[in-house]
């Protein structure tokens, strides 16, 4: 059939549409909701971060208050030292790491969520 050289082509434009995904793969929401493998390996890396910045605060923790009873049995005489590093030394590097976990928690969370809802 000869096209008739008067007719004109036409652009019709809308909205953008989300990519359509390949019917194999599933959406990592899906995977949780039906507790799937994959599902179950996505939130266990969440449960893994949160894992690794906890028992990272603790290393710190442990390595900032664990020594201090050893520094005290060392130095007797110095009681108001003792009270000066348990009463204010130690708030400041406390705050600090519970800062910095609070953010990591949610920097985590927010990591997660946004693979879940894949953007």
């Amino acid at each position: 059939m000869p096209q008739d050289p008067t007719e004109r082509r036409v652009v019709v434009t809308g909205p953008p549409r989300r990519a359509r995904r390949v019917p194999g793969q599933a959406r990592p929401r899906t995977e949780i909701a039906e507790q799937t493998t994959l599902g179950h390996t996505y939130v266990r890396s969440l449960i893994r971060s949160q894992l690794r910045a906890a028992l990272t605060v603790f290393a710190v923790l442990v390595l900032l208050v664990g020594p201090l009873p050893l520094v005290f049995a060392a130095a007797p005489q110095a009681r108001r030292l003792t009270w000066v590093v348990l009463g204010f030394c130690l708030y400041g590097p406390l705050v600090l790491l519970a800062r910095w976990y609070v953010r990591r928690a949610e920097r985590n969370e927010r990591d997660f969520v946004r693979l879940v809802e894949d953007r």
